[in-house]
C-alpha cells in the first residue's frame, strides 16, 4: 500500500495575505513540511516579518512580497519575485480577502461592490493567471482558494457583497480544476468561524459565543485547523482530489 505523503520538500509556495490569521498559519504549516514560502502581505509588514521568522525557524526558506492585491498592476507583479528568487512555483494559495465594510445590497455603492470583488476575486484571478505558466511547468502543482461559509448563508449583517465575491471564487476554482488538469489540481477550503483578527473586526464577542453554541463541536475553529486542510490539498496525499470544496466549520450546518 502506498504511503500517504505530506512531504513538500523542494516545492515553492506562494500564499497571499500571509502576514496574519489563516494565511500566516498556512505559511508556517507548509514550511514545517519542507516548502519554501513566499509571504505576500499588503499593510501588515511587522506581522509578515514575524511570519517569515517563524518559517525560517522551521529550517525552511522564504521571502516577503508586499503588494496591494486590489491594484491590478501590483497584483500582476506578485509572482515575479517568486520566480526570481526560487526559479519555480509549485503551490498557490489565494487567501487574501476582506469584506472591507458591511453594507446591505440596497445600500451598497458600485464603488464598494467593485472594491470587495477586487480584493476577494479579481486579485486572485490576476495572480493565478500570472502563476499558471509556472505551475504547469512542474507537472504536479496545486492551487487552493480560500472561500467563506458566507457562500452557504448568503452573508449576514451586510456581508452580501463579500459572500458574492467568495461565491465567484468557488466557481473560479471549479473552472480552473477543469482547465488546468492534469498538470495543476485546484481545490477550495471553506472556513467556518475561525478565531482570528477577522472576526475581532467583523463579529462581536457575543456573536462569537453564539457561534459556539450553534456548532456541534461546541467551539470555534483555529487558523491551524484550516492550514491542515490546505496541507492535505497541496500535498501528494490528495493526488486524486480536484475541484473539491472542504468545509472546516465544526459541523455547523448539521443542525
Amino acid at each position: 500500500m502506498k504511503k500517504v505523503d505530506f512531504n513538500l520538500s523542494g516545492r515553492v509556495a506562494l500564499i497571499t495575505g500571509a502576514g496574519t490569521g489563516i494565511g500566516r498559519a498556512i505559511a508556517i504549516c507548509l514550511a514545517q513540511y519542507g516548502a519554501r514560502i513566499c509571504v505576500h502581505y499588503h499593510s501588515s509588514q511587522k506581522q509578515a516579518e514575524q511570519t517569515l521568522n517563524e518559517i525560517k525557524n522551521t529550517g525552511s526558506d522564504g521571502i516577503l512580497i508586499q503588494a496591494d492585491i486590489a491594484n491590478e498592476k501590483q497584483a500582476d507583479s506578485i509572482v515575479d519575485p517568486v520566480i526570481s528568487k526560487f526559479g519555480r512555483l509549485d503551490i498557490l494559495v489565494n487567501n487574501a480577502g476582506s469584506p472591507i465594510r458591511r453594507s446591505k445590497i440596497e445600500e451598497c455603492s458600485v464603488e464598494l461592490w467593485k472594491s470587495v470583488f477586487d480584493v476577494n476575486m479579481t486579485g486572485a484571478f490576476i495572480v493565478t493567471k500570472k502563476a499558471i505558466p509556472h505551475l504547469r511547468k512542474t507537472g504536479n502543482a496545486a492551487i487552493v482558494n480560500i472561500v467563506s461559509l458566507s457562500i452557504q448563508t448568503g452573508g449576514a449583517n451586510g456581508s452580501g457583497p463579500y459572500a458574492a465575491a467568495k461565491g465567484a471564487l468557488l466557481v473560479f476554482t471549479r473552472t480552473l480544476a477543469k482547465e488546468l488538469a492534469p498538470e495543476v489540481r485546484v481545490n477550495a477550503v471553506m472556513p467556518g468561524v475561525i478565531e482570528t483578527h477577522h472576526h475581532e473586526v467583523f463579529s462581536t464577542p457575543e456573536r462569537m459565543e453564539q457561534y459556539k453554541k450553534e456548532t456541534p463541536l461546541g467551539r470555534n475553529g483555529t487558523a491551524e485547523e484550516v492550514a491542515g486542510a490546505v496541507l492535505y490539498l497541496v500535498s501528494d496525499a490528495s493526488s486524486f482530489t480536484n475541484g473539491a470544496l472542504i468545509d472546516i466549520n465544526g459541523g455547523r450546518f448539521l443542525r
